[in-house]
């Protein structure tokens, strides 16, 4: 147990500078492109899925609730917001790159989410008519701050280190979690119960995928980098996976049923990928 402790200690603290980095950057990216973005997805039109994806996959760790505030009041699609959920990344960008994995292989993974994000939105746009397409709305967008307390105008380097603190202690959690399953039940044993599966591992995967905050991006990530899940398996939950997106969806769009609807979709689009991508057997 001693041993183990002392392993997720070591294998957290670590990480620390390169967390505390990452957010940073992240911080100054959505503070100087905030309102660009949000006007850039307004204006979209019916190229919304495109713009909702590529917009997306940038670090900005509030984009998928700001997207969700703007599918409340109908000023974008459901597809839209279908691809913004889905190439969302949440803490996956951060932790890899403080992991060291190779800039080559990030990039194919959020290019991935990238296309499956934008063909997902535009397809439901085609096949779904909503009935406040082309209407003009003026209801008052809920402001993520001010909605979520995140206390973003301190600054970056305030907001920075508070993400840095937060993901440090999930990943320490998650970390001990899979290090002392790993000692109990044993890696290989763990790895070949979901890897064998090419089913039932994307679907396992999409359920944590919909954990409502970044814990479910920390445990998946986690998950691929002591090898216990495929890529295939990765990529199917971190595309159910929209950060607190689906917990300001139930806050803020009217209509349990249409919500409970759009996160059925969500997961099922993310599941089914998962699985197409482990049969292909997908290596990066």
């Amino acid at each position: 147990m001693l041993d183990i402790i002392k392993e997720t200690i070591v294998d957290s603290v670590k990480l620390i500078p390169f967390l505390f980095l990452t957010y940073l950057i992240m911080e100054y990216i959505e503070h100087k492109t905030k309102e660009k973005t949000k006007e850039t997805i307004k204006k979209s039109g019916k190229f919304g899925p495109f713009f909702g994806a590529l917009l997306g996959i940038v670090p900005q760790c509030g984009f998928s609730v700001s997207a969700t505030n703007l599918y409340a009041v109908r000023v974008i699609t459901l597809g839209t917001l279908i691809s913004v959920y889905l190439s969302t990344s949440d803490e996956m960008l951060p932790i890899f790159l403080s992991e060291g994995v190779g800039i080559d292989i990030i990039l194919k993974i959020l290019a991935i989410k990238l296309i499956i994000g934008m063909v997902a939105g535009l397809i439901i746009d085609v096949v779904i008519q909503l009935k406040s397409k082309g209407k003009e709305n003026n209801e008052k967008i809920i402001d993520l701050c001010e909605k979520e307390h995140c206390h973003c105008e301190h600054g970056i380097w305030n907001s920075a280190l508070k993400h840095t603190i937060n993901i440090f202690i999930f990943i320490s959690i998650i970390t001990f979690v899979i290090n002392l399953t790993i000692y109990f039940i044993g890696e290989e044993m763990i790895a070949g119960f979901i890897l064998d599966k090419p089913i039932l591992g994307p679907i396992i995967s999409g359920i944590i995928g919909l954990i409502p905050n970044c814990a479910s991006s920390v445990i998946i990530t986690q998950m691929y980098l002591e090898n216990i899940i495929s890529i295939g398996t990765m990529i199917a939950g971190l595309l159910v996976g929209a950060g607190v997106g689906l917990a300001v969806l139930f806050r803020t769009n009217k209509g349990i049923k249409e919500n409970i609807k759009i996160t059925v979709l969500l997961y099922s689009i993310g599941v089914i990928c998962g699985i197409i991508l482990e049969f292909i057997g997908l290596k990066i």
